[in-house]
């Protein structure tokens, strides 16, 4: 007579119990194996959660510390509550007067499912060399990053790092004789023992090709600039007959096509005249924009992008939405770097060329922007805790990935409250 044994088992179980099923069979029991729906502390973490900020993403990681330790203290069992506050492990990158630098971490890591968070565009922290303050750069924000990856000595269980905006992914191609700085970071974390990167907005995601067996997760905020739409402009019509996407390049057509598809809008396009015969601070000049799709006139636009820099390009872009007729337009930039400060942007919105900048939180916003009206910031943090709980947990990330329905609710409930 067969026997039954049910058995409730995790997912990340499964593998392990085959040889188990094996053995019982063979003793005339058949086994039953039951896989309950999966919440955060259904299972054990792959290794006890740690987070290190490289200098300048101090900020950023204490933002997702708080939030971790909120959602694990709120999902985790009585008995299992975190009894420390916080995920956060000390570490520095003090410099030499004649800059050379190293990596310290103050706690030991062994064991660690560790997330080191880096910044690579925080030019607000600076270092004495030879009797100046000198701001960190990229280059001197990646040396810190494999300094502490050294610092903690291959005693981490699996180290990610969490690194929002790509260090060199700018220069994501080659064209002649060029570097390919990106591909070759990608490369060297791997041969750190990187496991996986976690990035937002890749200017051209197929960098990640350079590392085909190391993790490369890119994220988008899309959900929460929406949000913070809604939230300013609470007026603001979902339909093709308000709003409309443009956007401002080929290069941003991918980000423009997926607000244009999940909103069921119209999408239109500008593209860059260039001047190829001339190079002008390493790039050819733009001669002029010229836009092609339906006609914008008497609609809100909504023009999405990677980052904005010096912002010559999307001033101009706005500037011609508002000749053609626009009524409102709304520029959104994962990324706010603001290379020539903000001075063009508060003349810009004194003439109306343009109604709110969107942006996030996960790379170094310069102090001025907190006096401009203009600038509304979305708030990532809670976004990448849930992704590092996730990745700690051993979760799929796929639903993080895709923000289709979040963003279907949310126009939802926008609608409904109209």
């Amino acid at each position: 007579m067969t026997e039954y044994l049910q058995i409730n088992i995790l997912p990340s179980f499964w593998l392990y119990f085959a040889n188990f099923v094996a053995i019982i069979k063979t003793q005339n029991t058949e086994v039953i194996l039951v896989s309950p729906e999966l919440s955060l502390f259904d299972e054990t973490p792959s290794a006890p959660l740690a987070i290190v900020a490289t200098p300048g993403a101090q900020e950023l990681a204490e933002l997702i510390d708080k939030r971790l330790v909120a959602l694990y203290n709120s999902s985790a069992p009585k008995n299992a509550r975190i009894k420390k506050g916080s995920f956060l492990v000390e570490a520095k990158c003090p410099r030499f007067t004649n800059g050379d630098a190293k990596g310290m971490i103050l706690k030991s890591l062994r064991g660690k499912d560790l997330y080191v968070v880096c910044d690579p565009g925080n030019h607000g922290v600076t270092y004495d060399f030879f009797g100046q303050k000198v701001p960190l750069g990229p280059d001197e924000h990646f040396a810190d990053l494999k300094r502490i990856i050294c610092a903690a000595g291959g005693k981490p269980a699996r180290i990610t790092v969490v690194m929002p905006m790509l260090y060199g992914g700018r220069q994501h191609r080659k064209a002649g004789r060029e570097s390919l700085d990106c591909a070759v970071m990608l490369q060297e974390l791997q041969n750190m023992g990187v496991s996986d990167i976690i990035t937002f907005d890749a200017h051209d995601p197929r960098v990640q090709n350079a590392v085909p067996l190391m993790g490369f997760d890119n994220y988008f905020p899309n959900y929460q600039i929406l949000k913070a739409l809604v939230k300013r402009f609470p007026d603001v019509d979902f339909d093709r007959n308000h709003l409309m996407c443009v956007s401002p390049d080929e290069g941003a057509m991918g980000r423009n096509v997926y607000y244009a598809t999940v909103l069921g809008l119209d999408l239109g396009m500008f593209y860059k005249r260039r001047d190829y015969a001339t190079i002008v601070n390493g790039r050819n000049p733009i001669v002029a924009h010229e836009y092609i799709g339906a006609p914008v006139a008497g609609k809100d636009i909504f023009v999405a992008d990677d980052m904005i820099a010096t912002g010559d390009s999307i001033i101009k872009l706005a500037k011609e939405l508002k000749e053609k007729g626009a009524k409102r337009v709304f520029l959104s930039a994962t990324f706010s770097l603001f290379t020539e400060g903000v001075d063009k942007f508060n003349d810009a919105y004194e003439k109306g060329y343009f109604d709110a900048v969107l942006s996030t939180n996960l790379t170094y916003r310069i102090p001025e922007l907190k006096d401009c009206s203009w600038f509304i910031e979305a708030d990532i943090s809670k976004y990448l805790a849930y992704i590092i709980a996730a990745a700690n947990y051993n979760e799929s990330v796929s639903n993080l990935l895709e923000p289709f329905d979040k963003i279907h609710a949310l126009v939802n409930n926008h609608v409904a409250k109209k």
